[in-house]
């Protein structure tokens, strides 16, 4: 069976062809516009989107793909027109933080207690809850919408299996990104719709992760699911405390914890990791640094480096132990401190600092970070085994060898970068009742020194770097 895998992530789609036994296949890859129209706003073109997502099924029409599936961006959100649909608003992407202070006000009011016994989540503009609300409040075409029943709001799957399907609906692991799915009946929870002013009949319905999802000019959707969590299923992990960090625009951690709702009581939060159809939901531990490669992105924009390639000759001293170090906290810090307002910084920069050495010190931040994440989600469900590692990121080698050393933890290097969309194909293949088995290499990376002393440095860093805000 020949097998269309989408993943359609916050930079870019791609297209693979997967079958059983062979190379995966790319079939099709294009970037996507990143808008920022105000400080702290991130939006994608929705009709942009949708084209390049046309264009890869038909990229993999073209090969021969049987059936699909897709692996969406998560938090990202719009809204459009059930009728025409058209979309009414951007996507307002995870990144985005126009609603900082609607959350801040629900702080206030003591409201986070609710979210995280029915949710597991944080008050945080992170996710999709905050800014459907947003879209309701400010702009009159969804007020007028809503007025004639013709509102729809979701991520941004629910947006393309509408259009491409004729079916308005999303997937559970995708909805427990929302903050507004009860993370026990696995069904949209009234009482936090009404918290976040998100109307219920606005809703996409719940489905599985996998199974029938409808057709698409001519394929069946068999699959959709959240990158992350497509991830986490192509890495080949299915037990309680096994592992993977993908370190793509952000960096995330998702461990799983089996049949059970983890407890909401620690900053790395509940999610669901998938459910099959006709099975019982499996859910993980999350955690997630915001900025990774955007990160490396924005270095490269402002000239530091020209090419990744210079990333392979990387020195052997870490940045850090000689003093300099960069949090990487440009789009607020994630888990565990979930703080909207951090701004990123290097710390201790000399006449003598070189850019290649402030790239260094970015590299080192985005595992530090990861480092945190991790030692967040141990604390609540023992991680075993060697962590699976894939992502962008992860092709320099340097960079990997740097994060075992300071979480003290085994990696498994994916040969295979895109996890993701193996991920999805996998749960196509289950579909239809087989097991889409790909020969791919792993290389493992042992730590190789003691971290404790960098982690301990940046640490500091990054109360310093938390600290600033207050000073503005």
């Amino acid at each position: 069976m020949k097998i269309l895998s989408i993943d359609q992530s916050t930079t870019s789609t791609s297209a693979f062809l997967f079958s059983d036994g062979a190379e995966p296949e790319l079939l099709f890859a294009r970037d996507h516009r990143q808008i920022y129209p105000r400080d702290g706003w991130v939006e994608h073109d929705p009709a942009e989107l949708l084209a390049n997502l046309r264009a890869a099924l038909a990229a993999g029409r073209a090969a021969g793909a049987e059936a699909w599936g897709i692996a969406n961006q998560g938090e990202s959100c719009l809204a459009w027109d059930g009728e025409t649909k058209a979309p009414i608003s951007p996507v307002i992407v995870w990144q985005d933080r126009r609603t900082e202070m609607e959350c801040a006000t629900l702080v206030a009011a003591g409201q986070g207690a609710l979210l995280r016994d029915r949710a597991g989540l944080l008050l945080s503009p992170y996710f999709s809850a905050s800014k459907l609300g947003w879209c309701l409040r400010n702009l009159p075409e969804a007020r007028a919408l809503l007025a004639e029943g013709r509102l729809r709001l979701g991520t941004t799957d629910a947006f393309f299996r509408d259009v491409l399907t004729g079916r308005f609906e999303t997937d559970v692991a995708t909805a427990s990104r929302t903050a507004l799915m009860n993370l026990r009946s696995l069904e949209w929870d009234p009482d936090l719709c009404a918290l976040f002013g998100v109307p219920m009949g606005c809703l996409p319905r719940i489905t599985d992760c996998n199974g029938d999802l409808g057709r698409a000019e001519g394929l069946p959707l068999c699959a959709s699911i959240v990158d992350q969590q497509a991830a986490l299923f192509g890495h080949g992990l299915r037990r309680a405390g096994e592992t993977k960090i993908t370190v793509g625009t952000g960096a995330f951690a998702l461990t799983l914890t089996g049949e059970t709702p983890p407890a909401a009581d620690s900053a790395a939060l509940p999610t669901v990791a998938w459910r099959l159809a006709g099975e019982a939901a499996q859910y993980a531990l999350d955690g997630g640094v915001f900025t990774a490669s955007s990160a490396l992105n924005w270095a490269r924009g402002l000239g530091l480096f020209d090419s990744y390639a210079e990333l392979d000759a990387l020195g052997d001293t870490p940045m850090i132990d000689r003093g300099l170090v960069f949090v990487p906290a440009l789009s607020g810090l994630g888990c565990p401190h979930w703080d909207a307002e951090a701004k990123g910084g290097w710390l201790g920069l000399t006449l003598n600092t070189s850019a290649h050495q402030m790239v260094q010190a970015v590299l080192e931040g985005i595992a530090l970070r990861i480092a945190e994440v991790l030692t967040e989600i141990e604390a609540q469900c023992p991680i075993s085994g060697p962590i699976g590692l894939d992502g962008g990121v992860t092709q320099n080698r340097w960079f990997c060898q740097f994060l075992a050393d300071v979480t003290g933890k085994p990696f498994a290097l994916s040969g295979y970068a895109d996890r993701t969309a193996l991920g999805a194909a996998q749960l196509v293949a289950l579909s239809g009742g087989d097991a889409l088995e790909v020969a791919l290499d792993r290389t493992l990376i042992a730590p190789g020194r003691d971290g404790r002393a960098a982690n301990a440095r940046f640490g500091l860093a990054r109360q310093l770097v938390q600290g600033w805000k207050g000073a503005c």
